[in-house]
């Protein structure tokens, strides 16, 4: 797994590319939840991320966790096919907010700050 970051406005867009897995979940929540002491508004672009197990999402639920306390936000952007089965499997994108596109999802968070 490799994160990129980038600050759109006063969005983190974070792109995770390959494998968000067992073996680096610890390390992602980590990185995170240091971006989130100074970023409120997260977005995940998964557009590169090919695969995801049960510790990857498990991270991922951390992460929206730990910023819905700190009154912060966090989007998924272009969930490819294999990553959007065990999403489905284990019905978790209910608690996410999911974009098609990494526009869309910025968009969002501009229109839900108005």
């Amino acid at each position: 797994m490799e994160l990129k970051f980038d600050k759109i406005g006063n969005v983190l867009k974070i792109t995770v590319e390959g494998r968000l897995v067992a073996a680096c979940s610890e390390e992602f929540k980590e990185t995170i939840s240091g971006w989130l002491a100074e970023n409120r508004y997260l977005l995940f672009d998964l557009s590169q991320m090919n695969h995801i197990d049960s510790s990857g999402l498990g991270a991922l639920v951390y992460v929206l966790q730990k910023a819905n306390s700190q009154d912060g936000t966090v989007k998924l952007a272009c969930l490819q096919a294999r990553p959007r089965i065990v999403f489905d499997i284990t019905k978790v994108y209910r608690i996410f907010e999911i974009y098609d596109s990494v526009d869309a999802a910025l968009a969002s968070f501009h229109n839900s700050s108005k």
